[in-house]
């Protein structure tokens, strides 16, 4: 083969789209279970029963997109409703009248007779489209935003607003580089505390993010930095050992405490007593 000396100009030029389909072999599935749901004014528990009984994964799928839930919001609102154990067709062949009583509670019925109920226009899909689409992102940034001003709200309560820096990089322990935090106080040039708000299911705050941006912050404040983790969401029960890798990182002194939204108290009191430690 002959050499070649390309340009980025010749190869953006050359580019095309890439044709993909959205279906796969499970789409097909939940597609055909779809179709098959009969369109009636009201429906009971055996008709739930029927639908797990003619294709278990689909109807779980298609029953998760009636409920408009994600499948980690859909898997924990489940075991909450089952206790302990899979939510799985092992569980309900083991127990499928609990079961379906787990999806009655989540008010599956009533959420089918809406959903098959409601006429649809050619408007109603390109709006579904985009809650599909953009609105699954903007609800998970409404998600990050949510635990970030929660944190705000407390931080303005202890400190005045002139007295810490939010969003922004902070000078590290060597003073020639710098990393991001969302809270930095005093100032991000000498920050004495260092707070991140972490929402798990946030865009960007995916567990193995949060890990790497914790990690990034150790590596870069002063010893005698506190850092605080401000974090939330049940979908952190499905991810323990991510969890557990971030209580260790407190426990060894990397962090200073970790907080959720039911730790409000406790985070403005350690702020307090924080702000008395180092004469801010």
């Amino acid at each position: 083969m002959r050499r070649y000396r390309q340009t980025v100009e010749e190869l953006v030029e050359a580019l095309g789209g890439i044709e993909a389909s959205w279906k796969d072999e499970h789409s097909d599935s939940v597609i055909r279970l779809i179709e098959a749901i009969p369109e009636k004014g009201a429906y009971a528990a055996s008709d739930i029963a029927a639908m797990l009984d003619r294709d278990f994964q689909a109807a779980m799928t298609a029953i998760r997109l009636v409920l408009e839930m994600s499948k980690d919001e859909f898997e924990m609102a489940l075991k909450a409703g089952l206790g302990s154990g899979g939510v799985g067709i092992k569980r309900y062949a083991k127990d499928g009248k609990a079961f379906i009583s787990a999806l009655l509670d989540m008010k599956i019925l009533e959420s089918l007779k809406t959903t098959v109920g409601k006429p649809v226009s050619w408007r109603d899909l390109l709006v579904e489209r985009l809650k599909m689409g953009r609105g699954s992102a903007i609800k998970a940034q409404t998600r990050g935003r949510y635990l970030e001003q929660f944190s705000e709200d407390i931080v303005k309560r202890v400190f005045s607003r002139a007295a810490y820096d939010v969003r922004c990089r902070f000078t590290g322990a060597g003073g020639t580089s710098t990393e991001k935090a969302d809270f930095a106080i005093p100032s991000k040039e000498e920050p004495r505390i260092l707070i991140e708000a972490k929402a798990y299911g946030a865009t960007g705050s995916k567990q193995t993010d949060i890990l790497g941006d914790i990690a990034r912050i150790v590596g870069q404040k002063r010893s005698d930095t506190h850092l605080l983790l401000v974090t939330d969401g049940i979908t952190w029960k499905m991810r323990l050992n991510d969890l557990r890798k971030l209580v260790e990182m407190q426990n060894t002194g990397l962090i200073a405490r970790i907080y959720t939204r039911r730790m409000a108290r406790e985070l403005e009191s350690d702020l307090n007593q924080l702000r008395l430690d180092h004469s801010l």
